[in-house]
């Protein structure tokens, strides 16, 4: 079986990055994707006759060129495409009590809307793959 995830919504938190001991650049961003509302197989509407929707928040995190291309080229607001896996931690934390995490590693981020442009670039030329290593 196979651990895949796709996620289509709207950057939340503006990319963060970070480096490991080891010099592997770790980038993290917030994403938010939202659904209708379901009561008894039918989409939930507000007094105003607009649809109730759900949002779930997700963490992303991106390894080296995919996560160097994310944090040049995403910001807060941004429609984006994520395909990647889902990934579970678990730590114990300073009281002892075990804690659980999870995010999704990215493999690829596909830009939905139009990407902000670093100084000299053509947004259009981005190259939004990654090689990988995580």
């Amino acid at each position: 079986m196979q651990n895949i995830v796709i996620l289509a919504g709207n950057i939340g938190q503006s990319p963060e990055v970070r480096t490991t001991q080891g010099g592997t650049k770790i980038t993290n961003f917030t994403l938010a994707t939202s659904r209708p509302r379901l009561s008894e197989g039918r989409v939930q509407r507000d007094e105003n006759g607009y649809r109730v929707m759900d949002t779930e928040w997700h963490r992303i995190t991106c390894f080296n060129g995919l996560g160097k291309t994310v944090a040049e080229h995403c910001e807060k607001g941004m429609k984006v495409m994520v395909h990647g896996r889902i990934h579970y931690t678990k730590w114990t934390d300073a009281a002892g009590v075990d804690r659980y995490g999870c995010e999704i590693i990215a493999e690829k981020v596909d830009f939905l809307s139009r990407p902000k442009a670093g100084e000299g670039e053509d947004p259009e030329l981005v190259d939004r793959e990654d090689q990988f290593a995580g």
